[in-house]
């Protein structure tokens, strides 16, 4: 039931700037983590940020300094905002969302993905 739609992926020049977004819809129970995932042509997917509840982020190596996670807990919304980009940030860019059940079991869900591509 749960469903993750991503939104503003493009096509960007080098050195430009994007702002993702993630809206999660008909929830049942409280979402816990949030995540940004990505996977390049040739590559495993892998995490780019995640952001707790509370607010608390961390950040692959590959991006720290240049994009920023955040979200709405009211509105169910995550962003990811990208800045510096790099040809090599080119990827399928993927929300993902943990939901807690009340036993205490995590339930993890994927949107669609959106794609981003850099060029030089």
């Amino acid at each position: 039931q749960v469903q993750l739609v991503e939104s503003g992926g493009d096509l960007v020049q080098a050195g430009g700037s994007l702002r993702l977004s993630c809206a999660a819809s008909k929830i049942i129970f409280r979402i816990s983590i949030m995540a940004w995932y990505r996977q390049a042509p040739g590559k495993q997917r892998e995490l780019v940020a995640r952001i707790t509840r509370s607010g608390s982020t961390n950040y692959a190596d590959s991006v720290k300094g240049r994009f920023t996670i955040s979200r709405d807990n009211a509105k169910n919304t995550m962003y990811l905002q990208m800045n510096s980009l790099k040809p090599e940030d080119t990827a399928v860019y993927y929300c993902n969302a943990d939901l807690v059940r009340p036993d205490g079991e995590s339930l993890h869900y994927w949107g669609q993905g959106t794609q981003v591509t850099v060029s030089s």
